[in-house]
């Protein structure tokens, strides 16, 4: 560990846990990782500008490399987070955390789909966009696919969630399903600075329907897009093909 000062400090002792431990999976949950070993997980998010790339153990450091993961094969996990808003967390044995224990479900699980939001809804006043952004309802559904799930099911992100029906949840979820699986495709949304694992840029901005789009024609329509603030994002939507 160079720089422990992360968005929360990385725990001294979380070395001594980790040496000698064996990686048995590498799952995910949201936007965690989880590095599971016999002894616990390791919880490790990427902030805003962070990435793991994979290096000989003994490359020498490059600006904002703050920690490796080193492998008795001789190679490390290398974190480099320029603007360190990532975290690692150590959670020994079963061990909840705030972070992980109130996390809504998975957008391409099984336990996401119309029904759900809607049961979920009743009695919300939130815009359904806050709504559907909100992770401890459904995680992974950021600013841009949260846009346009809306857009292509015809629902203004600025009506109460609890005014939607059943009928139109289940159109949302599954347009919220196929625009993840449609960015998933495409190598993800590269609007600055965003690369893959493969160090190439994601190409699902050019098939964008709304997002980034204030004031030019809406695709279907021709009518202007229009932008508002909602739950302290910008959100751009069509008032004539959105109700």
């Amino acid at each position: 560990v160079r720089e422990p000062r992360l968005r929360w400090p990385v725990d001294p002792a979380l070395p001594a846990a980790l040496t000698g431990q064996r990686v048995e999976a590498i799952d995910r949950r949201a936007k965690y990782l989880l590095f599971r070993t016999a002894a616990g997980r390791l919880v490790v998010h990427l902030g805003m500008s962070g990435s793991v790339r994979v290096l000989p153990a003994d490359t020498a450091a490059a600006a904002h490399d703050h920690i490796d993961i080193v492998l008795e094969s001789g190679v490390a996990l290398r974190y480099n987070d320029p603007r360190r808003f990532g975290s690692f967390h150590w959670l020994p044995g079963d061990a909840g955390h705030p972070l992980l224990d109130h996390l809504g479900p998975e957008p391409l699980g099984d336990a996401f789909d119309g029904a759900y939001l809607y049961r979920l809804s009743r009695g919300r006043r939130a815009p359904v966009k806050a709504f559907i952004m909100d992770a401890r309802v459904v995680v992974g559904v950021g600013n841009i696919y949260a846009a346009e799930s809306l857009f292509l099911a015809g629902i203004s992100p600025r009506r109460p969630a609890g005014r939607i029906g059943a009928a139109r949840y289940d159109a949302l979820a599954g347009h919220i399903r196929a625009v993840l699986a449609a960015a998933i495709a495409q190598g993800g949304t590269t609007l600055r600075d965003f690369v893959g694992s493969d160090g190439r840029p994601g190409y699902f901005a050019q098939q964008l329907w709304v997002y980034g789009r204030a004031g030019e024609p809406c695709r279907r329509c021709g009518a202007p897009l229009r932008e508002r603030r909602i739950a302290q994002r910008a959100s751009v939507y069509c008032v004539a093909c959105q109700r």
